[in-house]
């Protein structure tokens, strides 16, 4: 019984491995050119920060259909295309966005640990934890 539960958790584990890296490699194909996953910059929002502001549901929504959700999303205006994808490859990209999560998880380090400067009487400023 326990090798059977390792055996199907390493197939699991290498399932989801191996859509993140088809993921990458829709990404490279299809969203490199104007997503970067670096903190450059290009015509859309860095891959780290979608990965940091939305769900890999979301992720696989918008890009499938990014012209109806663009409003909900916030963004004024789409630049996007509609991709020639499968669903399955929408789904492989939105995974390995979302996979970028040490930059995700410094994020919420960093706003969690922010501290708030706070005026004392003697019109100091002390840090507010």
């Amino acid at each position: 019984m326990k090798k059977t539960t390792i055996l199907l958790g390493l197939l699991v584990g290498t399932a989801l491995f191996a859509d993140v890296k088809k993921g990458e490699e829709v990404y490279k194909a299809n969203c490199a050119i104007c997503h970067t996953i670096d903190g450059r910059g290009g015509m859309g929002p860095d891959f780290n920060m979608v990965s940091y502001k939305r769900t890999k549901e979301e992720i696989a929504s918008y890009a499938k259909d990014p012209y109806s959700l663009s409003e909900k999303f916030g963004y004024s205006s789409n630049a996007m295309p509609t991709l020639p994808l499968e669903d399955e490859e929408f789904k492989d990209v939105a995974d390995y966005v979302s996979s970028l999560v040490k930059f995700k998880e410094w994020m919420i380090k960093r706003k969690d640990s922010k501290k708030e400067l706070v005026k004392v009487e003697d019109n100091s400023t002390k840090i507010d934890s």
